[in-house]
């Protein structure tokens, strides 16, 4: 089984390619076949088919052979641990702009008080 990094790494690299988010975002609309996604876009099916592979890879979607058909759809598992990692990495940085304010406001505060003093002096 792959560690979580590098499930995370193929979510990412995935992600990273414009026509692997928008072939996504067809999938959230519902389950579809590589020739229904590959119709908007003028390259191969081949392309279109490595596009999937890569999606699928990742965990972003899963790929079921229906007779001579692959259908794909949307798998969350991939998204979900994606969100997750951000969201983690958000609190660790909002928390540090918090305090990066405190301290910038205890400055201007400190500075002000200062302004203060030399004026009545």
């Amino acid at each position: 089984m792959l560690n979580q990094s590098t499930q995370l790494d193929r979510v990412f690299h995935a992600l990273s390619d414009p026509t692997r988010r928008a072939v996504l975002d067809r999938l959230t609309r519902g389950p579809a076949s590589v020739s229904e996604l590959a119709a908007p876009f003028e390259t191969s099916l081949a392309a279109i088919v490595q596009h999937v592979q890569v999606l699928e890879a990742s965990g972003l979607i899963s790929t079921q052979k229906v007779g001579r058909t692959r259908r794909c759809s949307v798998s969350g598992a991939a998204i979900a641990r994606a969100e997750q990692w951000l969201g983690a990495r958000r609190e660790v940085w909002e928390a540090r702009l918090d305090r990066m304010e405190d301290y910038v406001l205890k400055l201007q505060t400190r500075e002000k008080t200062r302004g203060k003093r030399a004026h009545r002096k």
